[in-house]
């Protein structure tokens, strides 16, 4: 691997590919073996938000997310959990997990013409949900901004984040 595609140099500032867990010691791709990993009950949560034109976000309010497509916090609920069970479909190095849970939850916040989106994932396993979560709250807000795009173009989705994990 040439310094040009070598994005991991050894300084003290920089991971090293021991640190990395999805590359092997050559810098190459890999799933990582939690074969030896005893199961746990392992949470995460994450959040983000759909943002919306001040007459849009009324518009939404005010139907409480009914709108010509359908109703929107519940179909955007449903394909977050879908999201998350899809996860390693979408992320190569994801491991497939049998999540225990999926909650996806909605809030509106009036005062920033936004609508907030949480979802927390729950496993019994060897590895974490972090991605499951994301993943849920992802395609969550996607969902609500595919179903309100013939109300506007301006619609924003913002600050997708993990909020916490546990072990």
């Amino acid at each position: 691997m040439n310094n040009d595609t070598n994005l991991l140099h050894s300084s003290p500032s920089e991971p090293s590919y021991d640190e990395l867990s999805h590359l092997d010691a050559q810098g190459n791709a890999r799933m990582v073996d939690v074969g030896q990993k005893n199961a746990t009950v392992r949470t995460a949560t994450a959040i983000g938000w759909v943002c919306f034109p001040p007459d849009v976000y009324q518009q939404i309010r005010t139907t409480d997310g009914q709108t010509k497509k359908g109703a929107i916090i519940e179909v955007a609920r449903l394909a977050g959990i879908m999201g998350a069970k899809k996860t390693p479909d979408l992320i190569p190095l994801c491991h497939g997990l049998m999540l225990d849970k999926v909650d996806v939850n909605f809030a509106y916040e009036d005062e920033g013409h936004r609508v907030e989106v949480t979802a927390t994932a729950k496993v019994t396993g060897k590895t974490g949900v972090e991605m499951e979560a994301l993943t849920a709250v992802s395609v969550a807000c996607l969902t609500i901004y595919d179903m309100t795009t013939a109300l506007s173009h301006d619609i924003q989705i913002a600050s997708i984040e993990l909020m916490s994990k546990a072990v």
